[in-house]
């Protein structure tokens, strides 16, 4: 089995806050577009620290968090990044990780798009019971 990475796009939310009261143009909007891979073994959402710096992101908290090796941390968390896969988005906070990692994500993500990792097709897809949005399970 392979790796599931898609294309995720990222929008500084408090810019496109900025940009609805008339404080901003559209175009200083901070965003971009990055291959992420999708990992279940993630919780949040984690963004190399120059693509949290290129879109403006603040620090809020810091988080301990175990990677993969087994040690343990403290990272930095921002706020307010939306994420768009395909047609579904959602707003969130984001671990920052080194620049040079791979953009993860994690099973909040998914959880909330409701999107399921195929591994054997390599693929993250929508539920067939909810194709339109997503379908909140409570």
């Amino acid at each position: 089995m392979g790796e599931i990475v898609v294309e995720i796009h990222l929008e500084n939310d408090r810019d496109r806050a900025l940009f609805e009261e008339g404080h901003l143009e559209e175009r200083e909007v901070r965003s971009t577009s990055v291959r992420a891979i999708v990992d279940t073994g993630a919780v949040m959402l984690a963004l190399p620290e120059d693509v949290v710096d290129r879109l403006g992101l603040l620090q809020v908290d810091t988080i301990a968090a175990t990677l993969a090796d087994g040690s343990r941390c403290e990272m930095p968390v921002v706020e307010r990044v939306s994420v768009h896969i395909g047609d579904r988005r959602m707003l969130t906070d984001a671990v920052v990780i080194p620049t040079g990692a791979d953009p993860l994500v994690g099973q909040l993500i998914m959880e909330r798009l409701d999107l399921i990792a195929d591994c054997t097709n390599q693929t993250l897809h929508t539920r067939p019971e909810s194709p339109d949005r997503p379908l909140l399970r409570l």
